[in-house]
């Protein structure tokens, strides 16, 4: 496997390049956030270790530019910023995993482990449930081959219960997710979207997708 690991503190960065090169894995380190993304856009690596500060160009400006650009390998990002949306931001941004600084290599090493079994098939960007689809690329959805027109908050709360289709998803999950950690709990505007998605997606439909679950939130199922 081969690993680019983008990182500025020398201490860190050759800690981490030895120890992974130790797992006879071929590493190459740079400082600097243009010069990885560069690195990263343009050869072929398995994997990325991602600081978030870095010189010249921050990692999350890496991270976002490198999935626009269409890197689909795993990129795990390795920092002191422990703040839970910073995290939230980040994995929302394209990252798949996420170690803060200071951190036991052994952690790390099962972390790039596990992502490095991931397959290298690319998943499919539909999401679908029974003749409800929706595709995460261009963000369209259609039930039974209508499409369908959504607002962006009605397509990020619909998507949201997609990907957890058959699980019970809380407002607070909800409201996290598609509104930011910080948002008052207290609103109902979850309860005021899913209004919405079930009179475009389910109203005209005998078989309802949407459904309530009494004081937990709602869900998706064919």
């Amino acid at each position: 496997m081969r690993i680019l690991v983008i990182e500025d503190d020398p201490t860190v960065g050759s800690y981490v390049k030895r120890g992974l090169e130790e797992q006879r894995w071929a590493v190459d380190l740079v400082a600097d956030g243009e010069e990885g993304e560069r690195r990263a856009a343009s050869e072929a690596y398995d994997l990325v270790l991602l600081d978030m500060r870095l010189p010249g160009k921050s990692g999350l400006e890496v991270l976002h530019a490198l999935r626009a650009r269409g890197f689909e390998r795993p990129i795990l990002i390795l920092t002191a910023q422990d703040a839970v949306d910073a995290k939230v931001g980040a994995l929302r941004a394209g990252a798949d995993d996420y170690v803060t600084k200071p951190f036991a290599f052994e952690e790390l090493l099962a972390r790039v482990e596990a992502l490095a079994r991931r397959p290298r098939a690319i998943a499919s960007p539909r999401l679908v449930v029974a003749d409800l689809e929706v595709d995460q690329g261009t963000r369209e959805v259609w039930r039974a081959g209508e499409k369908i027109e959504l607002t962006p908050k009605e397509y990020t709360v619909l998507e949201y219960l997609l990907r957890h289709a058959g699980r019970v998803m809380s407002r607070t999950l909800i409201t996290e997710y598609a509104w930011g950690f910080h948002f008052d709990p207290g609103t109902n505007i979850v309860d005021v979207v899913i209004n919405h998605l079930r009179k475009k997606i389910d109203a005209k439909h005998e078989k309802k997708l949407i459904s309530t679950v009494r004081g937990v939130g709602y869900m998706v199922r064919g």
